[in-house]
Parts: C-alpha cells; sequence; structure tokens
C-alpha cells in the first residue's frame, strides 16, 4: 500500500528561483519599451519610429510594459505566502486560502499561451525589420530572447504550487 502524499508548504530553492528568474527575465523588453514611450528612438530610424509619437502608441508601450511586469510578479505568488491565502487587509476576502485549482489552471493556461507567444522570439534576426537600424535590430533581439523562458518557466513553478498545495505527482 502506497503511503499518503505528503504536503509540502515550504517550496523548493529551484521554484522560487524560477519564479523571481520570471520576473526579471520580462523586465528589459518592458524599459525598451518604455524608452520609446519617453521619446527615445531605441533602435529605430526616424521613419520607423514616427509610428510611436502618437499618444495612443505611447500610452499603449507603457501599459502593455506595466501589465507584462505585473503578471510576471504574479509568478511569485506561486512561491510565496499570499499565494496560498489571501492578505488579511484586503476586504472581505483576507485570511481565505487561495483555492487552488483555478490558480493551477489559470496559470498553466497563462504558461501555454506565453510559451506560443514567444516561441518565434529565437528566430527575431531572421525577419526583417524595416525602419530599425542594425545595431537596433540587434539589441532589440537581445532584450527580447529572455521572453522565450517566461512560458516554460511559469509551467515549471505552476506545477511546483500544484503539487505543494495537493500532493498529487503527475506521471507519465
Amino acid at each position: 500500500m502506497t503511503p499518503p502524499p505528503t504536503i509540502s508548504t515550504t517550496p523548493p530553492r529551484w521554484a522560487v528561483r524560477a519564479a523571481h528568474a520570471t520576473a526579471l527575465l520580462v523586465l528589459p523588453s518592458g524599459l525598451w519599451r518604455i524608452a520609446l514611450a519617453l521619446g527615445h528612438p531605441a533602435g529605430y530610424t526616424a521613419e520607423g519610429f514616427a509610428d510611436f509619437q502618437s499618444p495612443d502608441a505611447r500610452l499603449w508601450l507603457v501599459v502593455l510594459s506595466v501589465v507584462s511586469e505585473l503578471l510576471a510578479l504574479l509568478t511569485i505568488g506561486l512561491v510565496r505566502p499570499w499565494g496560498e491565502t489571501l492578505p488579511r487587509w484586503i476586504p472581505y476576502v483576507g485570511g481565505r486560502a487561495v483555492p487552488t485549482r483555478p490558480v493551477v489552471v489559470t496559470a498553466g493556461l497563462g504558461a501555454l499561451a506565453l510559451t506560443a507567444l514567444w516561441a518565434g522570439i529565437p528566430w527575431w534576426w531572421t525577419y526583417p525589420h524595416d525602419g530599425m537600424t542594425d545595431t537596433g535590430h540587434l539589441v532589440v533581439g537581445i532584450l527580447y530572447q529572455p521572453l522565450v523562458l517566461w512560458g516554460p518557466l511559469l509551467a515549471a513553478v505552476t506545477l511546483s504550487y500544484h503539487r505543494r498545495r495537493t500532493g498529487h505527482r503527475f506521471t507519465a
């Protein structure tokens, strides 16, 4: 007879590191977009940069950067106590346990979407980028490469969270 699974409340060190790495790897591309929004051509020619000069485009660049970073920071919740119990300062729901299944499903779907979204980035340099300088094309490619890891790291941390909260191990 198999003994019941033991549920650890402490996330493994690798999961904590992966969660924090996720938040950091989104930062370079976000800072680049914010530089564009602040009026720096950041690797674009004058013609290519003109598309980013409207107030709507600038707002979109900032919003995209902030939302991306906030979503990446949510990964840290999978390894911190506030990912298991809502902080008490939150009105009406503070102190309640965070339901495991919705967190795992949402994070899992997010990991799949991010993996699909950024899967083409390793081939950045093979795509034409009219409106960018050669140096800009190189630098932007380097700044976006870390995003390839966002989905897989989120998936790994999500599986760790699921295992820790439920004691269930996935087997092949």
